[in-house]
């Protein structure tokens, strides 16, 4: 195991900007593995959706119904996994899921957040994008990509896919408070504070919120 880093080796600054990226990840990390919402059997199978680059992994005319079904079974068993804290296990599932049905949305968006949660943000921004492309309109592929986003430092791709996510679900409360995050980061404060109120609206204990607000003057 690694010696932990020294305290030394990050100045006050550094530090600030390590709990805020830590900070973004909990708010999609805590959403969906600790409701429903990580389940996503509502969004209907992918047989009749285009089929993004990023899943291409099979060819589509090899995927079987067996193949399908096979998929989805371990696509669920990882739900089950993650939502007990049995990330290693669940990411197998996933990834047996995959292996079956490359199309499968919800293990690829299941995936993605386990990668996510491991610090593995280029992994987990590609299942997210393959997630989105197989169910546009969905908020939850684009905030967790954008988290990830976030995560890297990468405000402006963020900020684009929270826009299109509060468009996609007005009543997402996870995705105005990244939001918020998002354009603070790119030094707009009005849009963060707009972002913030909206997100304090929908989830009054949101104290990440509750401080990027006092932050930018909202």
């Amino acid at each position: 195991m690694a010696a932990p880093a020294s305290p030394s080796r990050f100045g006050p600054a550094d530090r600030r900007h390590r709990v805020r990226q830590l900070a973004v990840v909990a708010v999609v990390l805590a959403l969906p593995l600790g409701g429903c919402s990580f389940d996503l059997g509502s969004w209907g199978g992918s047989d009749d959706k285009p089929k993004p680059a990023a899943a291409a992994e099979k060819p589509a005319d090899t995927i079987t119904a067996q193949n399908i079904s096979d998929a989805r079974d371990h696509a669920t068993r990882g739900q089950v996994l993650a939502r007990s804290g049995k990330a290693d296990e669940a990411l197998a599932e996933f990834d047996q899921a995959l292996a079956a049905d490359p199309y499968n949305v919800q293990a690829l968006y299941g995936r993605g957040l386990i990668y996510q949660g491991q610090g593995q943000h280029q992994q987990a921004i590609e299942d997210f994008t393959a997630a989105n492309g197989l169910s546009p309109q969905k908020v939850e592929p684009l905030l967790g990509r954008a988290t990830s986003y976030l995560a890297l430092d990468k405000a402006r791709e963020a900020a684009s896919d929270l826009d299109e996510a509060v468009q996609a679900d007005p009543n997402s409360g996870a995705a105005w408070s990244a939001r918020g995050q998002a354009y603070e980061r790119l030094g707009d404060k009005a849009k963060a504070a707009t972002s913030y109120n909206r997100a304090l609206a929908l989830r009054p204990r949101d104290e990440v919120a509750r401080s990027g607000l006092a932050r930018t003057g909202g």
